[in-house]
């Protein structure tokens, strides 16, 4: 399994690094860009040193590889700056452009997926009631530390933190992020948990 998956893996990287170099060339923001782009540079590395001894599912490895397209695009022109975000506003007719949502979102859906794979395949968690609690909390977790890692940018950083935050003058932007990230981590639990048992049977 590890040749069959060798070739897929090799190929998402080099579209991903090919990404970034697009991205990075002339960002909005260079430090938005940093910030945005700079978990990518932390879970890539990981992934390639765990992916024989403890490979993920094909799931799991897609929902990874959109989500850093996710955060590519946001740093590339600032989350509030996305053309694909004006034209869901437009679409919605909405009053601020909401790209930084689908962030959240994936930031809820792909979280979600990791921590059951992890759960599931360590035994650590029996029930799946159970595991839909653990699975919701951990993703909450991650979106809670998201956010305060934004709130210490914008202590840091000051006004140029705005872009990384992406508030667009929204008093409630904090938590609708975490409402999204809960979405996300839902429709993980609702509609991607069998598929995703089937790809767990696979691996073993």
């Amino acid at each position: 399994m590890y040749l069959q998956r060798l070739p897929v893996l090799v190929l998402a990287t080099a579209l991903l690094l090919g990404a970034l170099v697009w991205s990075g060339w002339q960002p909005f923001d260079r430090t938005t860009w940093v910030l945005e782009v700079f978990p990518i540079f932390l879970v890539l590395p990981l992934l390639w040193a765990t992916q024989r001894r403890f490979p993920l599912t094909g799931l799991l490895y897609l929902l990874i590889f959109l989500h850093a397209l996710v955060l590519i695009i946001g740093g590339t022109y600032s989350y509030a700056q996305v053309p694909f975000g004006f034209v869901l506003a437009e679409w919605f007719d909405l009053d601020r452009n909401p790209y930084d949502k689908i962030g959240h979102f994936f930031q809820g859906l792909v979280p979600a997926l990791a921590a059951r794979e992890i759960l599931l395949r360590g035994q650590w968690v029996r029930g799946r009631r159970m595991l839909g609690f653990v699975v919701l909390c951990v993703v909450l977790a991650v979106s809670a530390a998201y956010e305060l890692v934004e709130w210490l940018a914008a202590l840091l950083l000051g006004q140029s933190a705005e872009d990384f935050l992406g508030t667009q003058g929204d008093p409630w932007d904090t938590q609708s992020d975490m409402f999204w990230a809960l979405l996300g981590g839902l429709t993980t639990l609702m509609l991607l948990a069998r598929r995703h048992d089937q790809q767990l049977q696979q691996l073993r």
